[in-house]
């Protein structure tokens, strides 16, 4: 089977079949869990006939324009864990501005954290 040319986590589509090392397809890509900007890649979500699954990345072996190949076998793959929801993702939306006496004296009254002001939460 022509898997194509071996690819990078970033541009690997939904859809593409994932492979267990003996073979068998075990399911396909539904998304690939990443943090692009650390560039660090955390594993995929697969779509199998069991539902949806979460494959660590040590455990592929290599990424392919039309294959993803595993290093475990079928049996491995279809104990893997159901998805769960990641850590929440913070940003800052003023860095290096600090925050005037008022503004932390309001947010001391208001029941605020003010070390928390400028940081929002990313959905």
């Amino acid at each position: 089977m022509d898997e194509g040319l071996p690819i990078a986590y970033e541009v690997l589509e939904p859809g593409v079949p994932v492979y267990a090392s003996g073979g068998e397809q075990v399911g396909t890509v539904a998304h690939v869990v990443a943090a692009p900007e650390e560039d660090i890649f955390h594993g995929i979500v697969l779509n199998t006939t069991a539902g949806a699954r979460f494959l660590p990345a040590d455990e592929v072996a290599s990424l392919h324009e039309r294959g993803v190949d595993l290093r475990i076998d079928r049996a491995t793959a279809a104990a893997l864990p159901e998805p769960e929801g990641g850590a929440p993702a913070w940003r800052v939306d003023e860095p290096g501005v600090k925050p005037s006496p008022w503004k932390r004296f309001v947010d001391l009254v208001a029941g605020k954290d003010p070390r928390a002001r400028n940081w929002d939460e990313e959905d």
